[in-house]
């Protein structure tokens, strides 16, 4: 028997409110993809997209990186198996399905902004582990992308990215790259800056250097 995902109905929600935090570590967090009203699958966050929650604590706004999705059955005695039908088909042959599935993301955290109480210090980010990350149960959002801009004015969080566990980090970090040179509008000045902090960071280690570059697309 599921026991569904407590949430708001899609039409209360804040458009970018696409996950909720179901395990978090100080590094990253994992999250589960809100359900849709319809009969279909959760949307799965890009590889490489930015997104954030709040340390309700502190009020500070947590940004990270998605490294890696899935969708899996929402038990492991119940395994998916190819039953040769259309989307279309299952939803009018197999709409059960859609209850038994689970989408989830993990998340690399890069950064984050202080709360508004904190006002002498005018929002500032910080391209650094937070003191809290978000805690159990806190929305996750898709960032808007003036808030990526302002985040990423600076490149620290690429070395961040480096050091990830776990993740294809060349692919990643070209990935994200990618994502925030396309919302800039292709602005080749901040593309050239992003490729001399990733050449200081790798000045030891030129193939994964190249590796990285050949997955950037101006």
């Amino acid at each position: 028997m599921r026991l569904p995902l407590p949430q708001f109905a899609t039409g209360d929600r804040h458009p970018n409110h696409i996950a909720e935090v179901i395990e978090t570590t100080s590094t990253e967090f994992l999250a589960q993809c809100l359900e849709p009203e319809d009969l279909s699958f959760p949307s799965m966050p890009p590889f490489g997209s930015w997104v954030c929650s709040i340390d309700e604590e502190s009020g500070n706004k947590i940004y990270a990186v998605v490294y890696y999705a899935t969708t899996m059955p929402i038990d492991s005695v119940h395994r998916a198996r190819a039953l040769g039908l259309s989307l279309q088909d299952l939803r009018e042959e197999q709409p059960q399905i859609f209850a038994m599935l689970r989408t989830e993301f993990r998340a690399a955290i890069v950064g984050f902004e202080l709360s508004l109480q904190n006002q002498s210090y005018n929002r500032r980010v910080y391209q650094y582990l937070p003191p809290r990350p978000p805690q159990i149960h806190q929305a996750v959002y898709r960032c808007e992308p003036e808030a990526i801009i302002k985040f990423t004015e600076e490149l620290d969080f690429l070395r961040t990215l480096l050091c990830i566990n776990g993740a294809p980090i060349e692919s990643l970090t070209a990935a994200a790259i990618r994502d925030v040179y396309q919302l800039r509008k292709a602005d080749r000045e901040w593309l050239i800056k992003a490729g001399r902090s990733l050449s200081v960071l790798l000045k030891d280690d030129y193939d994964r250097l190249r590796f990285i570059l050949s997955q950037i697309h101006p």
